[in-house]
């Protein structure tokens, strides 16, 4: 049986690996798959890949396209989530701020630099004009981190996924000024180069198999419900999350997205030039 080892976010976007993994869905196909949350996100995943403490990561977009340009060895091999992923911005419950725009020269918590609380907060300031290289961060390394920072002051915002913080807004540790969506499919499948030339049709079948689990996910009996309780999130909001999410139904990273991702990228100075779509992509389905 083959070991492989996967990690995502502990959010409500893989709960299909759980389901997957709790019907034994990979051990079917003589495939011993393990999951490891990553709280710190994108960032932490990243490093996991390259030191090969995982094979295979779910992954913002910007996140691993700016690792993989810069040396991390592997690929994309799809998309997980293919619509925008909304990153609320938000300060302490005590701050000053009370608008976006009195942000500008607001030091921002990240959880680390190459994250998606780092890229979408350049996102962000691009958009509203700002400059980019008077931007200041604090690294706090995952949500708790940022809680702890916008708490305490030492940073006075901290960008991370809308659904996600929404207790904390609730509750009254954060308030949220506004949102930032992604300009680009959110989340994708990123899989080390070592574990695609050696375990090629394993890593198609893992992939056939979470396919198949998003595409029906949304017709799941009480999937609102499910989610409401796992996450500790008010019904409605998992209604509203799951009305406004699409997964990929396996088809491959294209070329010509690859491509359109990179150039906002560079006119986000997020990276230098573009590669070839050889050195990001790899298709499972030739």
């Amino acid at each position: 049986m083959l070991n492989l080892k996967v990690g995502g976010v502990p959010e409500h976007f893989n709960y299909p690996w759980y389901i997957t993994l709790k019907n034994k869905s990979y051990t079917k196909e003589n495939i011993n798959l393990r999951w490891k949350d990553f709280p710190g996100g994108t960032g932490a995943m990243c490093k996991a890949l390259r030191s090969g403490e995982i094979d295979i990561a779910i992954v913002l977009t910007e996140g691993i396209i700016k690792d993989i340009i810069n040396g991390n060895p592997s690929k994309i091999t799809q998309t997980f989530v293919k619509s925008p992923l909304i990153w609320g911005i938000h300060v302490g419950a005590k701050s000053k701020f009370q608008h976006i725009d009195d942000l500008e020269k607001a030091t921002i918590a990240i959880s680390r630099y190459g994250s998606g609380s780092h890229l979408m907060a350049i996102v962000n300031a691009h958009n509203r004009g700002w400059n980019l290289d008077e931007l200041k961060f604090k690294v706090v390394g995952d949500l708790q981190g940022g809680i702890a920072a916008l708490t305490d002051g030492s940073a006075d915002y901290f960008m991370w996924e809308h659904f996600t913080t929404k207790p904390l807004v609730d509750n009254g540790t954060f308030r949220r000024l506004g949102d930032c969506p992604t300009p680009w499919p959110c989340f994708v499948v990123a899989v080390r180069d070592e574990v695609l030339e050696s375990n090629f049709e394993e890593v198609q079948k893992v992939l056939n198999i979470i396919n198949a689990c998003t595409r029906d996910f949304k017709s799941i009996p009480q999937i609102d419900q499910t989610l409401s309780v796992r996450y500790e999130q008010q019904l409605n909001d998992i209604q509203e999350w799951l009305s406004i999410t699409e997964w990929n139904d396996g088809t491959p990273m294209t070329e010509e997205l690859i491509s359109s991702v990179q150039n906002k990228m560079i006119a986000l100075n997020v990276i230098d030039s573009k590669e070839d779509s050889d050195k990001l992509i790899r298709n499972m389905y030739i």
